[in-house]
């Protein structure tokens, strides 16, 4: 019976090794994969941001040829 005792200490550990196993390999992922979405050269420009702002609707096709005229 005196075995018994380590046994949930011993699980305990393996658990808490599985879970540092998994957080390293998101760490990784985050950190070395590229995020979608997102330009590997910097922001956005503004008319980069007026065309997005354009092709999901927000703004009209005379609202981005004035935005896209002030800025050119």
């Amino acid at each position: 019976m005196m075995g018994f005792g380590f046994m949930g200490f011993g699980m305990l550990i393996v658990a808490a090794f599985w879970v540092g196993i998994i957080l390293l390999a998101a760490w990784a992922m985050r950190t070395f994969l590229p995020t979608a979405g997102l330009t590997s050269t910097g922001p956005a420009s503004p008319l980069e941001i007026a065309k997005a702002r354009y092709a999901r609707g927000e703004i009209s096709k005379a609202e981005f040829e004035e935005l896209k005229k002030d800025l050119c």
